[in-house]
């Protein structure tokens, strides 16, 4: 009898964990991609806490693509996805959003954590203001630029190569940088806009003034030390979440002393947020 009692108070630990458990999703970067997570070592750390990478959703002229990595079932399923990078953030938006239709379609019941890095932050932010809230219970920035860089007006200013002398500026530029580099900053330019700071009639300050989805929202910050310069792409003020109007008191925020690339102590962190016990409602 003891042990049927023990079979059956398993059996229900094991439920509960599953009702439970949360989806989550994680997005790439500018120039990144689902392979992003495990180059960095965040999966491999992931993984430790049991969280299993089932699929990766990518995007094509005919639709959504999908690669099924995993057939069973696990109550810590892990989603990728391949966004086009490159793109202005309202167009890998959308692409997010279908991406997110087909994981509840997938786990209907199940919340999404949602964790972006760089960019990819501001897309999934887009994401939530265009389309609402999709299932997204929370939202992880690392290393996002909320307020914009400085690096993107550098990067549009070398490409621009309007007036008398453009095409000297494009060659000076090109001998400088190299073809492949300089192609690449040509193709970002509708992105690099998107990532200028906000001033008015430009994206970020359109965004920063919406309202935003009633979720929880962090916001993981890379900072310099005296031995440390920090993240040399995106100034610490610009990460902060909280600093968003429309946000302002209601978003953890957490520093790291690492550059901007992501690391494996991101896959720790991110571990312990989603490991927090949640307030009850």
């Amino acid at each position: 009898m003891k042990k049927l009692l023990l079979i059956v108070a398993l059996l229900g630990i094991g439920a509960l964990r599953s009702a439970s458990a949360d989806v989550l999703v994680l997005v790439h970067g500018y120039l990144g991609s689902a392979q992003s997570w495990y180059e960095s070592g965040v999966m491999e750390r992931l993984s430790w806490r049991g969280y299993r990478h089932v699929g990766t959703f990518g995007y094509s002229p005919q639709g959504l693509l999908y690669q099924d990595l995993y057939q069973g079932t696990t109550d810590r399923p892990v989603f990728t996805v391949n966004l086009p990078s490159q793109a202005p953030v309202v167009i890998q938006a959308d692409w997010l959003a279908a991406m997110l239709h087909e994981v509840q379609r997938r786990y209907p019941k199940q919340p999404i954590n949602l964790v972006a890095h760089s960019a990819g932050g501001l897309v999934a932010r887009m994401m939530l203001v265009r389309h609402g809230q999709l299932g997204v219970k929370q939202l992880i920035t690392i290393a996002t630029p909320h307020f914009g860089t400085g690096r993107a007006i550098q990067a549009l200013d070398a490409t621009d190569n309007g007036g008398m002398f453009g095409f000297v500026k494009s060659w000076l530029v090109k001998r400088a940088t190299g073809p492949a580099l300089y192609a690449t900053a040509m193709q970002s330019r509708g992105l690099l806009f998107d990532l200028t700071p906000p001033a008015p009639g430009n994206m970020l300050f359109w965004l920063n003034q919406q309202p935003h989805p009633d979720i929880a929202y962090t916001s993981i910050m890379r900072i310099g030390t005296f031995y440390m310069p920090g993240d040399q792409l995106v100034p610490p003020l610009s990460q902060d979440l909280n600093r968003v109007p429309t946000l302002a008191g209601k978003v953890k925020t957490y520093s790291m002393a690492e550059g901007h690339m992501l690391t494996p102590q991101d896959g720790d962190l991110i571990g312990n947020l989603l490991a927090e016990p949640k307030p009850k409602s």
